[in-house]
C-alpha cells in the first residue's frame, strides 16, 4: 500500500482547522512522470530550486562526459541514471521544497489511493484534536516523576543497595 506524508501551512497564530483545505498529501514512493519529464514536471510541481539544479547537474554531466570524449550510448546511459534517480527522489524533493517553503509535517498516512489516505488522516486528525486545540503547545507525553509526593509509585527513590557488590568491582576499602 502506498504511503503518503501529510504537509500542512504553519498557523500564524490561527487555528490549523481552517486551512485543511490546503493540507498537502505527498506519495511516497517512485514518481513515473518525473522519470519520463523530469523537468517539466519539477516546472509543473513548482519545485524551482530542484529544477536549476537538475538542469546544472544535466549541463555539467554533458559536457564532462563530452570533455572525456565518451560515446553515444554511454551518454545517453548516463542520462538515463540520472532520470531514474528523479524518479527515485521526487517525492523527497517535493517535501523538501515544502519544509523550505514553511510547511510542516502534520502526519504519515498509509492508504489504497489518495483519497484513502485523506479519510484515514483526517478520521485520526479529528479524534487527536480537542476543541480548544493550540497549535503552539507541544506534547511532552507524560509530567515528568516528581518527589515527596505521596501516592505516586514514581515519588520515593530506590533503595540503596547494602553491602553487595554491583557490578565487576568490589565496594571501595573491602578486601580482594
Amino acid at each position: 500500500m502506498p504511503v503518503y506524508t501529510v504537509h500542512g501551512p504553519l498557523a500564524d497564530g490561527t487555528d490549523m482547522r481552517g486551512t485543511t483545505d490546503r493540507f498537502v498529501f505527498v506519495r511516497d514512493g517512485f514518481s513515473f512522470w518525473a522519470f519520463v519529464f523530469g523537468p517539466v514536471w519539477l516546472l509543473y510541481r513548482r519545485l524551482w530550486l530542484a529544477l536549476v539544479g537538475y538542469i546544472l547537474l544535466s549541463i555539467a554531466v554533458t559536457v564532462a562526459l563530452s570533455w572525456l570524449h565518451v560515446g553515444f550510448g554511454t551518454r545517453s546511459l548516463v542520462m538515463l541514471l540520472i532520470a531514474i534517480l528523479m524518479g527515485l527522489e521526487a517525492a523527497s524533493l517535493r517535501r523538501w521544497t515544502l519544509s523550505r517553503g514553511k510547511w510542516r509535517l502534520l502526519d504519515v498516512v498509509v492508504g489504497d489511493d489518495e483519497e484513502a489516505a485523506e479519510r484515514r488522516f483526517f478520521d485520526r486528525w479529528t479524534m487527536k484534536r480537542p476543541v480548544d486545540f493550540d497549535p503552539s503547545a507541544v506534547d511532552r507525553g507524560a509530567p515528568p516523576p516528581t518527589r515527596n509526593n505521596q501516592g505516586q509509585p514514581s515519588s520515593q527513590p530506590p533503595p540503596v543497595p547494602g553491602n553487595d557488590i554491583i557490578g565487576l568491582f568490589p565496594q571501595p576499602g573491602g578486601s580482594r
